[in-house]
């Protein structure tokens, strides 16, 4: 792993696609473009930490014109190596700072990608960036996790979210900072291997907070991009906040 991709350098983004198999899938992606693409008009995107192009591919190939800013060259190797992935311009840099000279009318972060900031400041940074971004009108969207803080007792830090023969895979909390790590031990041939991945869980409340200080509102809220109601069960949210028109 090359330090400059941060934690999705090359023996990440070799597998990456593979991994998360599922959220590949056609009912996984689709919904989601489907949004995008509406919100987006007859404007462009701009895709904070587009990866491999899970999302910003199939968006493109909607007629939606995409723009990626994402740290990790390794992983902007494999979208390039993909049909279509030539024509989608990157800036590599971190998505919470990096500026490219275009305004859109979609920003979105997918995929719990806001967690990869691993501090408040830079998480506010990031709503900033994205609101200088978008032209009057347009909207950040994000799509993460609800914290699962209701599964860990009293004195426990940890919940396990896979179990099997070969993988164990779990999270951990901190509820006094929200620093978070997802953890993953994989067996081979008797043979442990331990990965783990600093994140910093953000509730909903706090993201409307930032999105205030950035200049933009609240404008839907969803559990799925399927638009179901999102309610005190929900697992993840889609959230959608809007910049001021003009």
């Amino acid at each position: 792993m090359h330090d400059e991709d941060g934690y999705f350098g090359e023996n990440v983004a070799a597998t990456y696609d593979e991994s998360a198999a599922d959220m590949f899938s056609p009912e996984a992606v689709e919904p989601a473009v489907g949004m995008l693409a509406e919100l987006a008009g007859e404007g462009s995107a701009l895709e904070l930490g587009i990866g491999t192009g899970r999302i910003a591919l199939p968006l493109a190939g909607r007629g939606v014109p995409v723009h990626g800013i994402d740290m990790s060259r390794a992983m902007v190797a494999r979208l390039r190596a993909k049909p279509g992935g030539d024509a989608i311009g990157v800036t590599i840099g971190d998505f919470a700072t990096t500026r490219v000279a275009d305004t859109f009318t979609v920003a979105y972060l997918v995929f719990n990608t806001i967690n990869n900031l691993t501090t408040q400041d830079a998480q506010v940074a990031c709503f900033r960036n994205a609101a200088a971004h978008l032209k009057p009108g347009g909207c950040f969207v994000i799509e993460v996790g609800v914290p699962d803080l209701r599964r860990l007792p009293p004195g426990q830090t940890a919940v396990p979210f896979h179990i099997s023969p070969t993988r164990w895979a779990f999270d951990t909390y901190d509820v006094a900072t929200q620093a978070m790590s997802s953890n993953y031990v994989t067996i081979v041939d008797g043979h442990a291997t331990y990965e783990s991945i600093p994140f910093r869980y953000v509730w909903p409340a706090e993201l409307d907070l930032m999105a205030r200080l950035a200049g933009l509102r609240l404008r839907d809220r969803w559990e799925g991009w399927s638009r179901t109601p999102f309610t005190s069960e929900s697992p993840r949210h889609i959230s959608v906040w809007e910049k001021p028109a003009a």
